[in-house]
């Protein structure tokens, strides 16, 4: 006998959260709904889920709309920040995106240090461009120089 469920939590080879899907009644009891992986997909649940759906779209478009006015801030941005350097232009430490967080923080954006997605920490001065992660969907390039710092 199968039995229809609506999905919490990402179940391998079954669904996604918010699928609705049918399975053996024995999976159902002994797996899925003892770990709170899924509901029962009654009339009540199935409302209730269409309800906490259309807030979540809501508020994911809110946050995308924040986020483009954001982008377009640090896009308009350019960064200098000073380290010492040796001969050939070669930094004594490294730029990482601790660095650039903190830049942007000195700038009034509060921006996790891992939303920069920086490959490689900066070793030489120059000219550089930077991805910075605000949304999954929207990415914003943050422009900064590294200049020699002058004791």
């Amino acid at each position: 006998m199968n039995v229809q469920l609506i999905l919490n939590e990402d179940v391998p080879n079954l669904g996604r959260p918010g699928d609705v899907v049918r399975v053996r009644a024995g999976y159902a009891r002994n797996y899925l709904l003892p770990r709170k992986l899924a509901v029962e997909a009654n009339p009540r649940n199935l409302r209730a889920f269409e309800h906490q759906k259309r807030l979540a779209m809501v508020k994911r478009e809110a946050l995308h709309v924040q986020a483009m006015g954001e982008k377009e801030k640090i896009e308009a941005l350019h960064l200098t920040l000073a380290a010492h350097a040796g001969e050939e232009g070669k930094l004594f430490g490294s730029v990482t995106n601790l660095d650039l967080e903190r830049a942007l923080h000195e700038r009034g954006f509060a921006i996790d240090r891992r939303r920069i997605l920086l490959a490689d920490p900066i070793k030489q001065l120059g000219e550089y461009t930077v991805t910075v992660r605000l949304q999954p969907e929207v990415d914003a390039n943050l422009k900064f120089s590294v200049t020699g710092a002058s004791d």
